[in-house]
């Protein structure tokens, strides 16, 4: 994988460290890489329907 930097901004830097304190990672890479990966799954998940609340199939109450 080729080295890629990402000009960020103090504000994003910031969000960054705290994401790396409160997830106990060593560096502003690995949060943002630990954020793109959630985002990744959420997406997936919302996309199958995964974690969706399932009803049982049946006749109608009247």
């Amino acid at each position: 994988m080729p080295d890629e930097t990402l000009a960020i901004d103090a504000q994003t830097e910031d969000l960054l460290e705290q994401v790396r304190c409160q997830e106990g990672l060593e560096t502003q890479e690995q949060a943002a890489e630990f954020l793109v990966r959630r985002r990744l799954r959420k997406g997936t998940a919302s996309l199958t329907g995964r974690g969706r609340a399932l009803y049982p199939v049946g006749r109608e109450h009247r």
